[in-house]
């Protein structure tokens, strides 16, 4: 019986899990009825057809205000703190023009913009290309449009780390508790073992108890989070006043991540 590589990299897969969790998990996994793990809303859940964010960059002139969001962020999600560049683990960083949007510099763009940090993340796309290529589906789309990751059922392949056009993902080549001892700020959000890739989930667990994301609640205004089918909603009047742009649209992955710069009142 011959078998393509898809198929081959399912079986990889369950093999793995069967060494971890046994047959069970694997039949269910064969099935695609293994469900990853996910916090129980509330009935005060913040709830969106598409949720979507706008970065104002207007509204961040010093390094504290990009960095009160990387804070933000970072310390409710137990993201370690690791100096060597080739180790370390972001969710939301900053990331120079040239770096965040290549290919789409103009021979004329001031210097100012050329110069300007912008603050990158997952940009949670529509057709999101890490999640085609899983074989253990241990990241996933929501029907919200977060897509997602679970810890649990990754095997560390890095297929989605190679697949991400926006380097959204980070891989833990070690224990990230033994590397920075003083990790666990928040003892309510699991911290991530050696050998599995984590990134933003656009705070799935605080907008399941009505909260905004950490980073839109930090910002001060600059980082507007909503849902982009609601005509009604903050990201939809953002859009509609100020031109926009997302991070490398002519891959067609359709970033759920928007940036301005001169938000309009």
């Amino acid at each position: 019986m011959s078998m393509n590589r898809r198929e081959f990299l399912k079986i990889a897969g369950i093999s793995t899990v069967l060494g971890i969790g046994g047959i069970t998990a694997a039949s269910g996994l064969r099935k695609n009825l293994v469900e990853a793990s996910q916090v129980k809303p509330s009935s005060g859940a913040l709830k969106a057809k598409r949720w979507a964010m706008v970065i104002d960059m207007s509204k961040f002139k010093t390094d504290d205000d990009y960095q009160r969001c990387i804070d933000a962020c970072h310390r409710a999600h137990n993201v370690p703190n690791i100096s060597n560049p080739k180790q370390e683990v972001k969710w939301l960083w900053k990331e120079t023009y040239e770096h965040a949007f290549p290919g789409q510099e103009d021979e004329y763009l001031s210097e100012e913009i050329k110069h300007l940090p912008f603050l990158v993340l997952c940009n949670h796309c529509t057709n999101p290309p890490c999640v085609r290529v899983c074989p253990t589906k241990a990241t996933f789309k929501r029907n919200d449009g977060i897509v997602m990751m679970d810890m649990h059922r990754c095997i560390g392949c890095r297929f989605c780390m190679a697949a991400c056009p926006y380097g959204a993902r980070s891989f833990n080549f070690k224990d990230p508790r033994k590397l920075d001892p003083g990790l666990e700020k928040n003892l309510e959000f699991p911290t991530r073992t050696k050998g599995v890739v984590e990134k933003c989930t656009l705070c799935y667990e605080r907008l399941a108890e009505g909260l905004e994301p950490a980073c839109v609640e930090a910002s001060k205004g600059g980082l507007i989070f909503g849902d982009l089918e609601d005509p009604d909603s903050e990201v939809r009047k953002v859009l509609s006043l100020n031109y926009s742009f997302r991070r490398r649209p002519e891959l067609g992955t359709q970033p759920g991540v928007y940036y301005i710069l001169g938000g309009k009142e």
